[in-house]
């Protein structure tokens, strides 16, 4: 992807990714950020005496708890008190952590009170009247911070311009941020009969300045009177962070978890009756993915920061961008190196083998 060096947000945005990347987190536990939107003097949306930052207070410190569960978790809160934390803090906190996830949760709402439903945010690009409204409401707690035209560089929340002016500058993290999406909302619908108005792609700061993986789920209505008694209560908030907290474990196991178990597992369920053991018979061919994208993108390498051999599989609406192709593992391993090197901080190896693939840990 070439990159606008002229437009100065976008190029600071690339540079703080790109800094940031040469850290790595050095222990094995799996760091996640919680985010509660909202709070203190910002009380987010408010409707029928619903309050956005106690729901989403609330539910977040519920979805902590199931995680805590999991010793393999190491959860980190943006705020667990009714504080108001800037919104450019909120990432960084994340950053500074290295954090394997950045979730953030909060409430809807709009003035027709008939609308209902959950919905699930990744960073991107729409040109939904509605999902622009949503990112002009979610961005607009910047008005609130002292000196905000300094800190994020004449952004304002309220112009359209500004908003598509947010963009990703790397896609490397859209598909994992996809995926956590679509098992959240899944959980929603299919455990809890909620309304699912799906996953969608908007341009939220506090998305795009994180560098890790990143949603931010809006759990229903406080408009809907029905949709906001439930979120306020109890039961109705163990429920919803039940749902998110399933979809992040799945997540991890998916991503994070045993190489061995997850490799039987994708084989499996593409070709039951295959006999795993004949494995050895062929041998694997090892490419690196560094990046995702909707968009097709010529595969020369000005648009891949020089990184030569570049191959691309779709799946879906998407877009799966590959460097170099080796059966030997230990020179797959220098190619990741070398992407990372280039700025690809999320470059990992991916085995091909019998018409399969797996993510090699």
């Amino acid at each position: 992807m070439k990159i606008n060096y002229r437009n100065p947000l976008l190029s600071v945005i690339f540079m703080l990714v790109l800094c940031n990347s040469v850290f790595s987190q050095k222990n094995n536990s799996f760091t996640i950020i919680l985010d509660a939107g909202h709070g203190g003097k910002d009380p987010g949306n408010t409707y029928h005496g619903y309050k956005e930052k106690e729901i989403a207070l609330k539910t977040t410190l519920k979805v902590g708890k199931y995680l805590e569960q999991d010793k393999d978790f190491k959860i980190i809160y943006t705020r667990t008190t009714d504080v108001f934390v800037d919104l450019e803090k909120r990432p960084k906190i994340a950053n500074k952590a290295n954090a394997k996830l950045f979730v953030s949760i909060h409430c809807n709402s709009v003035k027709n009170f008939g609308p209902s439903g959950t919905e699930t945010f990744v960073m991107g690009l729409s040109r939904s009247n509605m999902n622009i409204e949503v990112a002009k409401n979610e961005n607009s707690v910047i008005l609130l911070e002292k000196n905000y035209k300094e800190k994020y560089l004449g952004f304002d929340p309220k112009k359209p311009e500004s908003l598509i002016g947010l963009k990703m500058m790397q896609e490397e993290n859209l598909n994992s941020s996809i995926n956590l999406a679509t098992k959240i909302q899944s959980n929603f619908t299919k455990n809890l009969n909620r309304h699912s108005r799906g996953v969608k792609q908007q341009p939220l700061w506090v998305l795009d300045a994180a560098y890790m993986p990143s949603v931010l789920i809006e759990l229903g209505f406080l408009s809907n009177q029905e949709e906001g008694a439930f979120l306020n209560s109890d039961t109705g908030q163990e429920k919803m962070a039940k749902g998110i907290a399933e979809a992040i474990i799945k997540y991890k196991n998916e991503y994070f978890g045993d190489s061995k178990k997850a490799s039987v597992v994708l084989k499996s369920e593409s070709s039951s009756s295959q006999n795993l053991k004949n494995d050895n018979s062929i041998d694997s061919v090892y490419k690196v993915q560094i990046a995702v994208s909707p968009r097709k993108l010529s595969l020369v390498s000005s648009n891949f920061k020089g990184l030569k051999n570049i191959s691309s599989m779709k799946g879906g609406s998407l877009y799966k961008y590959m460097y170099g192709e080796t059966t030997d593992l230990l020179e797959a391993k220098k190619m990741e190196k070398e992407a990372k090197n280039k700025g690809y901080s999320d470059a990992f190896i991916i085995e091909f083998k019998d018409g399969k693939s797996a993510r090699v840990r």
